[in-house]
Protein backbone atom coordinates (compact mmCIF):
# COMPACT_ATOMS: atom_id res chain seq x y z
CA UNK A 1 0.00 0.00 0.00
CA UNK A 2 2.77 2.37 1.00
CA UNK A 3 4.21 1.79 -2.53
CA UNK A 4 1.07 2.73 -4.23
CA UNK A 5 0.44 5.66 -2.22
CA UNK A 6 4.20 6.92 -2.88
CA UNK A 7 3.80 5.98 -7.04
CA UNK A 8 0.13 8.05 -6.83
CA UNK A 9 2.46 11.12 -5.96
CA UNK A 10 4.87 11.04 -8.30
CA UNK A 11 2.07 10.81 -11.21
CA UNK A 12 1.45 14.23 -13.08
CA UNK A 13 -1.86 15.93 -11.54
CA UNK A 14 -4.24 16.67 -14.48
CA UNK A 15 -5.13 20.51 -14.39
CA UNK A 16 -8.24 21.79 -15.52
CA UNK A 17 -8.13 23.90 -18.64
CA UNK A 18 -7.13 27.20 -17.09
CA UNK A 19 -4.38 25.33 -14.25
CA UNK A 20 -6.43 24.25 -11.77
CA UNK A 21 -6.45 20.48 -10.16
CA UNK A 22 -9.03 18.61 -11.62
CA UNK A 23 -11.27 16.98 -9.69
CA UNK A 24 -14.42 14.19 -10.30
CA UNK A 25 -17.67 14.92 -9.03
CA UNK A 26 -19.90 18.18 -8.81
CA UNK A 27 -19.08 21.72 -8.44
CA UNK A 28 -18.47 21.49 -4.44
CA UNK A 29 -17.58 25.38 -4.34
CA UNK A 30 -20.27 26.41 -6.32
CA UNK A 31 -22.96 24.74 -3.68
CA UNK A 32 -21.27 25.89 -0.79
CA UNK A 33 -21.84 29.00 -1.54
CA UNK A 34 -25.16 28.83 -2.41
CA UNK A 35 -25.72 26.92 0.38
CA UNK A 36 -23.95 29.25 3.03
CA UNK A 37 -26.53 32.17 1.40
CA UNK A 38 -29.70 30.00 1.66
CA UNK A 39 -28.53 29.20 5.34
CA UNK A 40 -27.97 32.92 6.03
CA UNK A 41 -31.29 33.72 4.52
CA UNK A 42 -33.00 31.42 7.09
CA UNK A 43 -30.92 32.77 10.27
CA UNK A 44 -32.38 36.75 9.26
CA UNK A 45 -35.65 34.97 9.36
CA UNK A 46 -35.19 33.09 12.77
CA UNK A 47 -32.67 35.43 14.46
CA UNK A 48 -34.36 39.26 15.13
CA UNK A 49 -32.48 42.16 13.95
CA UNK A 50 -29.74 40.08 12.16
CA UNK A 51 -30.10 41.68 8.43
CA UNK A 52 -29.64 45.34 9.97
CA UNK A 53 -26.02 43.73 11.32
CA UNK A 54 -24.96 41.97 7.53
CA UNK A 55 -25.97 44.89 5.60
CA UNK A 56 -23.84 47.04 4.22
CA UNK A 57 -23.54 50.69 5.36
CA UNK A 58 -20.73 52.96 3.79
CA UNK A 59 -20.52 54.83 6.72
CA UNK A 60 -20.53 51.97 9.29
CA UNK A 61 -17.99 49.85 7.41
CA UNK A 62 -14.90 51.36 8.94
CA UNK A 63 -15.87 50.14 12.63
CA UNK A 64 -18.22 47.39 11.54
CA UNK A 65 -16.07 45.66 8.47
CA UNK A 66 -17.47 42.15 8.78
CA UNK A 67 -20.63 44.00 6.80
CA UNK A 68 -17.86 44.46 3.62
CA UNK A 69 -18.55 40.52 3.39
CA UNK A 70 -21.54 39.22 5.07
CA UNK A 71 -23.40 42.16 3.11
CA UNK A 72 -23.07 39.65 0.20
CA UNK A 73 -24.29 36.44 1.36
CA UNK A 74 -27.27 38.08 3.05
CA UNK A 75 -30.78 39.11 1.13
CA UNK A 76 -33.51 41.14 1.55
CA UNK A 77 -36.68 39.05 3.55
CA UNK A 78 -39.28 40.61 1.46
CA UNK A 79 -38.54 39.25 -1.49
CA UNK A 80 -37.89 35.27 -1.62
CA UNK A 81 -37.63 36.16 -5.78
CA UNK A 82 -34.34 38.26 -4.54
CA UNK A 83 -32.31 35.32 -3.36
CA UNK A 84 -33.90 33.05 -6.06
CA UNK A 85 -32.51 35.11 -8.86
CA UNK A 86 -28.88 35.47 -7.74
CA UNK A 87 -28.68 32.09 -6.69
CA UNK A 88 -29.86 30.45 -10.15
CA UNK A 89 -27.49 32.96 -11.62
CA UNK A 90 -24.05 31.34 -9.28
CA UNK A 91 -25.52 28.09 -10.51
CA UNK A 92 -25.74 28.82 -13.64
CA UNK A 93 -21.93 30.52 -13.79
CA UNK A 94 -20.82 28.42 -10.99
CA UNK A 95 -20.96 25.39 -13.00
CA UNK A 96 -19.66 26.88 -15.98
CA UNK A 97 -16.46 28.10 -14.34
CA UNK A 98 -15.83 26.20 -11.40
CA UNK A 99 -15.00 23.07 -13.17
CA UNK A 100 -12.93 25.53 -16.06
CA UNK A 101 -10.76 26.75 -13.13
CA UNK A 102 -10.64 24.44 -10.45
CA UNK A 103 -11.58 25.50 -6.74
CA UNK A 104 -9.38 27.42 -5.41
CA UNK A 105 -9.38 29.71 -8.17
CA UNK A 106 -12.92 29.92 -8.88
CA UNK A 107 -13.05 30.87 -4.66
CA UNK A 108 -10.98 33.34 -5.25
CA UNK A 109 -12.96 34.54 -8.68
CA UNK A 110 -16.20 34.75 -5.81
CA UNK A 111 -14.54 36.81 -3.60
CA UNK A 112 -12.77 39.02 -5.10
CA UNK A 113 -16.06 40.10 -7.45
CA UNK A 114 -18.21 40.04 -3.62
CA UNK A 115 -15.39 42.61 -2.42
CA UNK A 116 -15.08 44.46 -5.62
CA UNK A 117 -19.28 45.08 -5.13
CA UNK A 118 -18.61 46.23 -1.89
CA UNK A 119 -15.74 48.74 -2.82
CA UNK A 120 -18.33 50.05 -5.36
CA UNK A 121 -21.08 50.76 -3.09
CA UNK A 122 -18.26 52.28 -0.72
CA UNK A 123 -17.29 54.53 -3.93
CA UNK A 124 -20.53 55.15 -5.28
CA UNK A 125 -23.21 54.88 -2.82
CA UNK A 126 -24.93 57.16 -0.25
CA UNK A 127 -22.80 56.91 2.89
CA UNK A 128 -25.89 55.93 4.69
CA UNK A 129 -27.56 53.56 2.56
CA UNK A 130 -28.15 50.04 3.16
CA UNK A 131 -27.12 47.39 0.62
CA UNK A 132 -27.39 43.61 0.72
CA UNK A 133 -27.24 40.31 -1.48
CA UNK A 134 -24.96 38.23 -4.11
CA UNK A 135 -25.27 40.61 -6.94
CA UNK A 136 -21.63 41.97 -6.91
CA UNK A 137 -19.88 38.27 -6.63
CA UNK A 138 -23.15 37.48 -9.44
CA UNK A 139 -21.97 40.14 -11.77
CA UNK A 140 -17.98 39.16 -11.63
CA UNK A 141 -19.22 35.56 -12.66
CA UNK A 142 -21.06 37.13 -15.37
CA UNK A 143 -18.08 38.66 -16.80
CA UNK A 144 -15.33 36.66 -15.94
CA UNK A 145 -18.10 34.07 -18.43
CA UNK A 146 -17.32 36.83 -21.17
CA UNK A 147 -13.75 36.46 -20.73
CA UNK A 148 -13.43 32.12 -20.61
CA UNK A 149 -16.49 32.48 -23.92
CA UNK A 150 -14.66 35.13 -25.45
CA UNK A 151 -14.42 33.34 -29.04
CA UNK A 152 -17.88 31.82 -28.88
CA UNK A 153 -19.86 34.61 -30.46
CA UNK A 154 -23.08 32.90 -30.29
CA UNK A 155 -22.50 32.82 -26.30
CA UNK A 156 -21.86 36.39 -26.62
CA UNK A 157 -24.62 37.50 -27.95
CA UNK A 158 -26.40 36.07 -25.44
CA UNK A 159 -24.80 36.40 -22.70
CA UNK A 160 -24.42 40.44 -24.40
CA UNK A 161 -28.11 40.86 -24.29
CA UNK A 162 -28.61 39.73 -20.49
CA UNK A 163 -25.79 42.16 -19.58
CA UNK A 164 -27.76 44.87 -21.68
CA UNK A 165 -31.09 44.35 -19.59
CA UNK A 166 -29.41 44.09 -15.86
CA UNK A 167 -27.39 47.58 -16.30
CA UNK A 168 -30.56 49.29 -17.66
CA UNK A 169 -32.95 47.24 -14.62
CA UNK A 170 -29.98 48.58 -12.46
CA UNK A 171 -30.59 52.19 -13.12
CA UNK A 172 -34.42 52.30 -13.36
CA UNK A 173 -35.27 50.51 -10.22
CA UNK A 174 -33.88 52.06 -7.30
CA UNK A 175 -33.82 48.81 -4.85
CA UNK A 176 -31.23 47.28 -7.25
CA UNK A 177 -27.06 48.28 -6.57
CA UNK A 178 -25.86 49.27 -9.83
CA UNK A 179 -22.99 50.13 -7.53
CA UNK A 180 -22.00 47.21 -6.41
CA UNK A 181 -22.90 45.39 -10.12
CA UNK A 182 -19.88 47.75 -11.41
CA UNK A 183 -17.64 47.07 -8.43
CA UNK A 184 -17.91 43.11 -8.72
CA UNK A 185 -18.01 43.10 -12.40
CA UNK A 186 -14.55 45.06 -12.61
CA UNK A 187 -13.35 42.69 -9.93
CA UNK A 188 -14.42 39.93 -11.92
CA UNK A 189 -13.43 40.57 -15.44
CA UNK A 190 -9.64 41.45 -14.12
CA UNK A 191 -9.60 38.45 -11.92
CA UNK A 192 -10.84 36.42 -14.67
CA UNK A 193 -7.65 37.99 -17.06
CA UNK A 194 -5.56 36.81 -14.10
CA UNK A 195 -6.67 32.90 -14.43
CA UNK A 196 -7.17 32.63 -17.78
CA UNK A 197 -5.19 35.10 -20.26
CA UNK A 198 -1.57 33.18 -18.99
CA UNK A 199 -1.14 30.99 -21.73
CA UNK A 200 -1.22 27.06 -21.05
CA UNK A 201 2.26 26.99 -22.84
CA UNK A 202 4.08 28.56 -19.91
CA UNK A 203 5.51 26.93 -17.65
CA UNK A 204 5.00 29.29 -14.52
CA UNK A 205 1.23 29.59 -15.38
CA UNK A 206 0.32 28.48 -11.84
CA UNK A 207 2.65 30.68 -10.27
CA UNK A 208 1.68 33.70 -12.73
CA UNK A 209 -1.74 33.05 -11.59
CA UNK A 210 -1.38 33.38 -8.55
CA UNK A 211 0.76 36.16 -7.87
CA UNK A 212 -1.34 38.18 -10.34
CA UNK A 213 -4.11 37.15 -7.97
CA UNK A 214 -2.28 38.17 -4.52
CA UNK A 215 -1.84 41.99 -6.57
CA UNK A 216 -5.11 42.15 -7.20
CA UNK A 217 -5.93 41.17 -3.85
CA UNK A 218 -4.09 43.60 -2.22
CA UNK A 219 -4.89 46.26 -4.04
CA UNK A 220 -8.48 45.76 -3.61
CA UNK A 221 -7.86 45.53 0.16
CA UNK A 222 -5.86 48.50 0.03
CA UNK A 223 -8.78 50.70 -2.09
CA UNK A 224 -11.30 49.33 0.75
CA UNK A 225 -9.51 50.64 3.16
CA UNK A 226 -8.90 53.75 1.95
CA UNK A 227 -12.68 53.71 0.85
CA UNK A 228 -13.96 53.16 4.29
CA UNK A 229 -11.74 55.72 6.08
CA UNK A 230 -13.24 58.49 3.54
CA UNK A 231 -16.48 58.07 4.42
CA UNK A 232 -17.20 56.68 7.68
CA UNK A 233 -19.24 58.19 10.10
CA UNK A 234 -18.06 60.34 12.79
CA UNK A 235 -18.97 58.75 16.05
CA UNK A 236 -18.94 60.62 19.35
Amino acid sequence: MECVAQANKRLPQQKTQFGGRLRAGAPIVTYTFIGLNVLVYVLQWVIPGLTNQLVLAPALAAYEPWRLITSAFAHATSSLLHLAMNMYGVYIFGTMLEPRMGRLRFTWLYLLSAFGGSLGILLLSAPLSATLGASGALAGLFLATFVVFRSNKQALRSMGIILALNVALGFFVQSISWQGHLGGAILGILAACCIVLIPRSNPQRARIQILLLTALSVALLTGIYVSTEAVKWPLG
